[in-house]
């Protein structure tokens, strides 16, 4: 006999604004555990120190999370110049110092071209990425540093907000970038184009994906909730399973065509795009998963809600 899950079956998006100082694993774990979820995931790490936008898909939205993970992303970073640590942030400890009151605003505005648009980088050993199944950062810990390999990054925009001048130099930088950039390592290398050191000393997420900020719950928010047992006030602020997937074209299908859909079978629909990937729904709105566009103009399902619960 299988064995029943434990928690609610409980399928949806909240949109939380991590806070700072709590790891992304653990804030993942308390939105699951005031929820009573039985399954539940987020959408791309944030350093313990940083805060901001961070999707948590619960149930059946944890099968759409990758292509939130895959989305462009916007920060607001704070960059103190003439320190280097051995993380890269304020976390670590500091390193390695030099004179930094020679940068100015202007300076630093004259630098950011050429760190914007197609670039090239290597990603920091403290990070989450792993070396034979193991996390670098582990490795970092123990002051082992091995080889990275440097990855294509796109940052779109990179512009200077505000410039301070007092016992340190720091800049308040704001950034939009593609999936994978690592704003600590940009951090440094604007330094390094300054002849320079720098860390990040804060860092917010004010985007990720369609996502915005200002639509984000505070964790204190669920807490209250649960607290005065308004289970369904909670439930409420859940968006459905398909957010995560709403930059995806729709198709519409029969409810006869929807069975063939739900069984993995792929099906022609009249006015489907040529190519990529497309959100199927059902015409009574019900949302059935994901399809991809196959060479001979059929949608072929690719990852499908497994109950019809899922209305948009």
């Amino acid at each position: 006999m299988a064995r029943k899950k434990r928690g609610r079956p409980l399928n949806g998006v909240f949109l939380l604004n991590k806070p700072q100082g709590q790891t992304s694993n653990g804030v993942l774990q308390q939105v699951k555990r005031l929820y009573g979820a039985q399954k539940a995931g987020h959408t791309g790490i944030l350093d313990p120190m940083a805060s901001g936008v961070l999707p948590i898909c619960l149930g059946e939205a944890t099968k759409f999370s990758q292509y939130l993970l895959d989305s462009d992303k916007s920060y607001r970073a704070t960059i103190r110049f003439g320190q280097r640590t051995n993380t890269a942030d304020a976390e670590g400890d500091i390193i390695e110092e030099k004179d930094a009151t020679a940068i100015t605003a202007e300076a630093l505005k004259a630098v950011l071209p050429s760190l914007t648009g197609e670039i090239r980088q290597i990603p920091p050993m403290f990070s989450a990425l792993k070396r034979d199944g193991q996390p670098l950062y582990k490795l970092a810990r123990q002051g082992i540093e091995v080889e990275r390999k440097a990855r294509d990054i796109t940052i779109y925009t990179l512009a200077l907000e505000h410039f301070k001048v007092g016992e340190f130099i720091e800049a308040d930088i704001a950034v939009s970038c593609s999936k994978g950039t690592y704003i600590r390592t940009l951090a440094e290398d604007m330094a390094a184009a300054l002849d320079n050191l720098g860390h990040l000393t804060a860092l917010q997420r004010t985007k990720s994906g369609a996502f915005e900020l200002s639509e984000c719950q505070e964790l204190s928010v669920l807490e209250q909730l649960r607290g005065d047992d308004k289970e369904s006030e909670m439930d409420a602020l859940l968006l459905p399973s398909d957010i995560a997937v709403n930059h995806f074209p729709v198709v519409e299908v029969s409810l006869e065509t929807g069975y063939y859909v739900r069984r993995g079978q792929p099906v022609f629909i009249p006015n489907s795009p040529v190519n990529g990937l497309v959100r199927i729904k059902q015409d009574d709105g019900v949302f059935l998963g994901v399809g991809e566009i196959v060479d001979d103009g059929r949608v072929q399902p690719r990852r499908l809600i497994a109950d019809d619960s899922q209305a948009s």
